[in-house]
């Protein structure tokens, strides 16, 4: 049940004014049973100075494309009622040419472009206003009996709007219906959602719960668990079991559904999920359409239903089925854009946004991980909504062609538009070993900058947790992943490029970086020694790439593993034949890997520094005394000593091989594998011959 928290302490600190509009809509917006994400809008009317010290009428609203959750003031758009009222008295207004007026109307210029539904909150005379979206009430607004037993729960306190797109036409119906019942209390809008009000903030607020809990209630009685979703006919599979299979598929999905561009792919397996995705109805209700406008955009119209068995499927099954499934869905989806298309319409990915799966779950795609979280929380309300409705009479929604002309709506467009452009590694996962150090520290931060997901892979679990959360505080959450793993460990490998499927849906970039480094004479060199320097790095690599390789040959769409090899590749030193000679390997391993690669579209290339020193456990380590007892000097005169001998006299440091490992993984690099680069200052001995 949806719950009333407001805080009159809380709300007491806010300032007068949109402060107090952002408690009130964060407050509301928080509930994603109340209001979906990125939908609804709040509004304020009040007085307000203008620049030349005049008092005038303003009225606050929602700016287009915020977060009712997140939103501040800076997100709200001021405009002038005095030039906004008169426009009840037209019969009729385009889109474009609300969108054009209402630009005059602003009071500042900077301000956010007012929302699609600006005046709806213009034409109702009062001073505060919420438009919702919540789950009870759209149940109720997605019944067939919808305005029947809206009556036995509101009496004649509401007023029911039929469907109709937001803008001018629905704007004016909902006045002029709200002036014609004089016991109104609430707007219901058909297929869409609840519009309340008040008088101050606190009154518009306690509204809004109040009619949601009558619906919650009303609906609550009516539900009957064993029947929901016409019972039962699938068992879900066991948690151990449904990661094992999505671990395996997962990769196969987003391969599937990444066409021109990739998408980031995770999985969600919730109560009310599995409930569903079990249930005898799934297959027919899950294809009936979305539930409401604000769904569809993140959704798509309808998700794709896996017709699969769990308890006779395996994974070959499940990724036969997927395959053939999604293939299916972007065939009838191009078909529907052809079908519904208006001139000039550019068609979007056909790729479904949910994936349904009998037994696991739900699949949610996405550009990015907040993305695909974002169609899979809407997801969630669509459930609800679906529950709601059933319980209430027979599950309805919009037509084909109005679900289309919504999808490409231009207004909505618009709002997916202010979206910050994509950058060079947007929808991109790279898996570093090593993570934690200060070159796969570096990496890190130098793929997330240009818009990559990173997975930090490290025997040090607490210090790629470190990166990691300094990452995602400042990038966003779930940006970066942690994960501890041992190189020389097979299992441990497995598991970690598992999580990353199950985190991101699969992997693009590999950076084989995870390193230790040992020097001693040739006579002096232990078995030991030869086996940890084999292990770890020759071992080590080979684990890693080999279990990468088998997920970017699943996935199908290519992707680039970049050895962090040495100077030492390439040049024979004294002291260090166990390290020189794995070093070695692993250039000639990526070789050849690049050679098997290629018709997968798999690159692999080998970067080759030289003495990076800072941020290094391996140089914090006995390693920086034993170079510096080898070359006869003491170990704080290395770095100079390492500069003097490079013919551009510079220090390396992990940026600079951070840039290098970018390049390889980058566009700027598509044609290039087998490829060996230094980046060691210019050290004679070890040109490349």
């Amino acid at each position: 049940m949806v719950q009333n928290r407001w805080n009159s302490d809380e709300a007491s600190r806010q300032k007068a004014g949109v402060d107090q509009l952002v408690y009130r809509s964060n407050l509301i917006g928080s509930d994603r049973s109340v209001c979906n994400w990125g939908g609804g809008n709040t509004s304020l009317k009040t007085v307000e100075q203008d620049f030349r010290g005049r008092d005038v009428e303003v009225m606050w609203v929602k700016g287009s494309g915020s977060d009712l959750a997140t939103m501040r003031a800076q997100h709200f758009t001021g405009l002038r009622l005095e030039d906004i009222r008169p426009l009840m008295e037209r019969d009729e207004m385009s889109d474009e040419e609300m969108v054009a007026y209402l630009s005059h109307c602003m009071i500042d210029s900077k301000h956010p472009r007012a929302s699609i539904e600006t005046l709806l909150h213009a034409f109702l005379p009062y001073p505060h206003v919420d438009h919702t979206h919540p789950d009870a009430i759209i149940s109720l607004c997605c019944a067939d009996n919808g305005k029947e037993i809206a009556q036995e729960i509101y009496g004649d306190t509401f007023v029911w709007v039929p469907y109709i797109r937001p803008g001018f036409t629905l704007s004016k119906m909902i006045a002029e219906g709200v002036r014609n019942n004089p016991n109104a209390q609430l707007v219901l809008m058909e297929k869409h959602g609840l519009v309340t009000w008040g008088q101050t903030s606190e009154e518009s607020y306690n509204q809004t719960i109040a009619m949601i809990q009558k619906a919650e209630a009303y609906i609550a009685a009516k539900v009957q668990e064993e029947k929901v979703f016409g019972g039962q006919k699938t068992a879900a599979l066991a948690p151990v079991k449904r990661k094992a299979l999505l671990a395996e598929v997962l990769p196969v999905i987003r391969g599937a559904v990444s066409d021109s561009k990739k998408m980031i792919v995770t999985y969600d397996d919730a109560e009310d999920v599995l409930q569903f995705v079990n249930s005898r109805d799934a297959k027919e209700l899950s294809q009936v359409g979305a539930a409401c406008p604000d769904h569809l955009v993140h959704t798509k119209r309808v998700p794709l239903y896996i017709d699969w068995d769990p308890a006779n499927g395996d994974a070959d099954s499940l990724k036969a089925a997927v395959r053939q499934g999604v293939e299916a869905y972007k065939e009838e989806y191009k078909a529907y854009f052809e079908r519904n298309k208006n001139e000039g319409d550019v068609m979007s990915e056909a790729a479904p946004r949910v994936i349904l799966i009998p037994g696991i779950g739900m699949v949610n795609t996405g550009k990015s991980l907040d993305m695909a979280g974002v169609s899979g929380a809407l997801y969630h309300r669509a459930i609800a909504v679906m529950k709601g409705s059933t319980a209430l009479g027979q599950f309805v929604s919009l037509s084909e062609n109005e679900s289309y002309n919504v999808e490409y709506w231009p207004l909505e467009l618009y709002k997916l538009s202010l979206a910050p452009a994509e950058a060079e590694f947007s929808r991109k996962v790279a898996f570093i070993t090593g993570g934690a150090g200060g070159i796969g520290s570096e990496t890190a931060r130098r793929f997330v900058s240009e818009g990559a997901h990173v997975v930090l892979a490290d025997l040090n679990l607490e210090g790629a947790e470190k990166v990691a959360s300094e990452i995602n505080a400042k990038y966003g959450e779930g940006r970066a992943k942690a994960v501890k793993m041992d190189v020389t460990q097979e299992d441990m490998v497995r598991d970690a490029l598992a999580e990353t499927a199950l985190t991101y849906g699969g992997v693009d970039i590999i950076v084989n970086n995870a390193g230790l480094a040992t020097s001693s004479p040739f006579d002096e060199t232990s078995l030991k020694e030869w086996n940890l320097n084999m292990n770890v790095l020759g071992t080590g690599y080979f684990l890693v790439a080999r279990e990468a390789f088998k997920q970017m040959k699943e996935q199908g769409i290519g992707g680039s593993m970049v050895f962090v090899g040495s100077k030492n590749s390439v040049y024979a030193g004294k002291n260090v034949t166990a390290y020189s000679s794995v070093k070695a390997l692993e250039a000639h391993l990526a070789r050849c890997i690049a050679a098997e690669g290629g018709e997968y579209g798999i690159r692999v290339n080998t970067i080759l520094p030289d003495a990076i020193l800072q941020g290094s456990a391996i140089w914090n380590s006995n390693w920086r005394n034993e170079r510096a007892a080898s070359y006869g000097i003491e170990p704080d005169q290395l770095e100079e000593h390492y500069r003097k001998r490079t013919t551009l006299l510079v220090n390396i440091y992990p940026k600079d091989v951070a840039e290098g490992i970018a390049y390889f993984a980058s566009s700027k690099s598509e044609k290039t594998t087998g490829c060996m680069l230094t980046i060691d200052g210019g050290v004679p001995a070890a040109f490349t011959r």
